[in-house]
């Protein structure tokens, strides 16, 4: 570390002003508290951090050594840990626990996964204006399409095409067919339905979708449609799930 670099870290660090670092701290507590600041309780804050590229940066570095990233979309600013951050987000354990049977497998916890990730795919495919592509979807209609998918993918796919894709179908497949039936729409993580009603509890925890247990509905957030709309139509990440889901596609296609 030269003496030049030196300067040039305490010439930078003398460029903000002690009220900016205060608020930039003030801000990130505040992300680590709630992971958002909306403008409409916040609008100070809001203000400060949208205006200042000072307080800004302060925030995003501070982010940066939290392994997590600070993101503005529209009115309300998301603290977002990275994928392998267990102490902002979840660790694998964490989420088999909470979304799984208390003696739950792997094959279980990548379900889960598969779950959520037909039901994005359903509400999201990536093109025009907005990537939402539908308001509702029914609960019955989402075990449909899980259980079709898995059907489709574990009778058609090859070991070496699942380790391509990375999603290991004749596991989940074994898994989902572990599950009974039933028609009562049971709440016991034994059944098909109570594994993705837990599910669905764990998403609308999080902020992620609206879940109306009464009329079996569900809605997504503007949360997750603001993120998806980032991830999806400003990073190009579509291309990589349907590649990803093709396996089935191309077999309804023909």
């Amino acid at each position: 570390f030269t003496v030049y670099n030196l300067r040039k870290e305490c010439k930078n660090f003398m460029a903000y002003e002690m009220e900016e670092i205060q608020q930039s701290q003030e801000i990130f507590y505040l992300l680590l508290k709630e992971h958002e600041i909306k403008e409409e309780n916040e609008k100070e804050l809001f203000r400060v951090y949208t205006q200042n590229n000072h307080v800004m940066n302060l925030v995003k570095s501070q982010a940066t050594a939290a392994e997590s990233q600070v993101e503005r979309y529209g009115d309300v600013i998301y603290l977002i840990p990275k994928e392998e951050n267990e102490y902002l987000g979840f660790t694998k354990q964490e989420l088999k626990a909470q979304l799984c049977r208390s003696n739950a497998t792997d094959k279980d916890y990548y379900l889960s996964q598969f779950v959520i990730l037909v039901l994005l795919t359903e509400f999201y495919d990536g093109q025009g204006s907005s990537s939402k592509s539908r308001e509702y979807m029914k609960v019955g209609e989402l075990l449909n399409l899980v259980s079709d998918y898995l059907v489709e993918a574990g009778e058609n796919m090859e070991p070496e095409e699942e380790e391509k894709t990375g999603l290991a179908f004749i596991n989940m497949l074994e898994a989902y067919s572990a599950l009974r039936s039933d028609e009562h729409g049971s709440k016991a993580r034994t059944t098909k339905e109570g594994f993705v009603y837990h599910v669905l509890q764990f998403l609308q925890k999080q902020g992620l979708i609206h879940y109306v247990e009464r009329d079996e509905m569900i809605m997504t957030t503007k949360k997750l449609d603001r993120f998806m709309d980032w991830n999806l139509l400003n990073q190009n990440h579509y291309d990589r799930v349907q590649k990803v889901l093709a396996v089935w596609k191309e077999d309804d296609n023909e």
